[in-house]
């Protein structure tokens, strides 16, 4: 089976570039709303941690955080961070298709711009994972690209379809990896073993970047 989930190597040499200043730094409103609905001392995973904002965010609340991501520079940085503010931040290289961890050993799973970086068997590789280390009443958060956003990228750049709803694009960036844009009832068929909660769509900080976000609770 070949690998489509290859963007990781686009966001190392950004990791080893970004730091405090970064819009990458600042955690999401709505991550910190619901971690402080948690209990206190809750286990959660940063799935695709980036630089840590909100691995050391989380941490900083009091919970027991570990922050996971395929490429290197991304763990460095989030240990060195949770290292010079004195929070204990485990942090794990490993890819999001195969997680490291017990079953249903977290309280709480955060997946944020992470888990459409590859083509679908990805993104159903990955889900499976999250709901296997998800204990049963744990939540899952996650942003997906939304399908709304496919002609937006198609305006910009040549791309093609190299499988059902993924697509790479010519150019800079990290799309000239694969990426999987879904409509909403792609991404719920794609949700077993979860009960959503929250579904919307919107876009992030740039026009027409539109993102599915989901909040979800893991079925016993």
């Amino acid at each position: 089976m070949t690998d489509t989930a290859t963007a990781y190597r686009y966001w190392n040499t950004e990791w080893q570039k970004a730091d405090g200043s970064s819009p990458w730094a600042m955690p999401e409103p709505w991550v910190m709303n619901h971690a402080s609905t948690l209990a206190p001392g809750s286990r959660i995973l940063d799935l695709g941690a980036g630089i840590g904002r909100h691995a050391l965010a989380l941490a900083a609340m009091g919970h027991q955080v570990t922050a996971l991501d395929a490429a290197g520079a991304s763990t460095a940085a989030v240990a060195a961070a949770a290292f010079t503010r004195g929070l204990a931040v485990e942090t794990v290289e490993a890819p999001m298709t195969e997680l490291p961890f017990d079953t249903a050993f977290f309280d709480h799973v955060l997946a944020w711009n992470v888990i459409y970086h590859g083509d679908e068997s990805v993104v159903r590789r990955t889900i499976s994972e999250v709901a296997r280390v998800t204990r049963p009443g744990g939540s899952f958060m996650a942003t997906m690209l939304s399908a709304r956003r496919l002609p937006v990228e198609q305006a910009k750049a040549r791309g093609r379809e190299i499988s059902r709803n993924t697509w790479v694009f010519e150019g800079e960036g990290d799309k000239i990896h694969p990426h999987y844009f879904c409509t909403a009832p792609d991404l719920l068929s794609l949700l077993w073993g979860f009960e959503v909660f929250t579904l919307f769509d919107r876009p992030h900080e740039k026009p027409g970047s539109w993102h599915w976000h989901l909040l979800a609770e893991r079925l016993a």
